[in-house]
């Protein structure tokens, strides 16, 4: 598999030495073209490149559509003709003048507060109004279904996964990627390709809920995101304004609802 490799480790258990192999998180470059221009390289676990393709060009700006694409391919390298770390998206419209990466308007911004970057936020999306309600028990089982799916956790414990679920708690889609931005490109990438409603989704993190994750889900619509860690302030504060559900701390039967928690049900 691509994404673990094994390497020899020595193992000390209770003064015990042992010589063993242990499987470890692959992480690998990732070139993503557009037409042909190099656009971004980020550091991902291989697997998905193609939804996060997707997913990074939609949460950066460059496309608001699926539709926009015409095709995708990985570019062989002639030194190193196994991997695949360089991928280049196709746009239909093929002269079409790339729009500001949201990481340029981030780069410009104060570099305190990014406040050209939630400028940026607020004139490209819309506060999300989806009507979609949960339960609080349906929320409460979310950690221990995105644990159960995640399949090279338990074999690394080096991974992080998000996961979109339906109001009744069954499992849409579920990507796995060393940095958790990725996998939350991944599986908006794999939803936007599938054309699923993420209107009606609930995404789950296994990680920090900080302000690009919040971000992402903005840009998604998704109405409810929750995490088994901590939010940041600002991602609270993005949520907010948009209109979107944030819970922290998901684990054990109890949860931090900060904003709009008129979507929980409790009763």
């Amino acid at each position: 598999m691509r994404d673990l490799k094994r390497f020899p480790v020595v193992k000390i258990d209770e003064e015990q030495e042992k010589h063993i192999e242990d499987e470890v998180v692959v992480e690998e470059p990732l070139e993503i073209r557009v037409n042909g221009e190099s656009v971004s390289v980020t550091m991902r676990t291989p697997g998905g490149d193609f939804d996060l393709a997707v997913g990074l060009l939609w949460t950066e700006g460059h496309i608001h559509s699926y539709d926009e694409i015409g095709t995708m391919a990985y570019c062989p390298d002639e030194k190193y003709p196994d991997l695949k770390n360089v991928v280049d998206v196709r746009l239909v419209d093929a002269g079409r003048k790339l729009e500001p990466s949201r990481r340029t308007w981030a780069n410009s911004s104060c570099g305190l507060c990014g406040k050209t970057t939630i400028e940026a936020i607020h004139q490209a999306c819309k506060p999300i109004t989806s009507g979609l309600t949960a339960a609080y028990n349906v929320l409460c089982a979310l950690p221990s279904r995105l644990r159960q799916a995640q399949i090279n956790f338990d074999r690394t414990g080096g991974i992080h996964a998000v996961a979109l679920f339906d109001r009744e708690g069954a499992l849409l889609l579920l990507r796995e990627d060393i940095g958790r931005h990725n996998a939350v490109d991944k599986v908006l990438g794999a939803a936007l390709a599938g054309r699923l409603s993420l209107g009606d989704a609930i995404m789950m993190v296994s990680g920090r809920l900080g302000f690009e994750i919040a971000q992402k889900a903005v840009i998604g619509g998704i109405p409810i995101v929750a995490s088994i860690s901590a939010p940041s302030s600002l991602a609270i504060e993005l949520a907010n304004d948009f209109q979107m559900t944030t819970i922290g701390f998901l684990r054990a039967g109890t949860m931090n609802i900060y904003t709009h928690p008129g979507r929980i049900r409790t009763a």
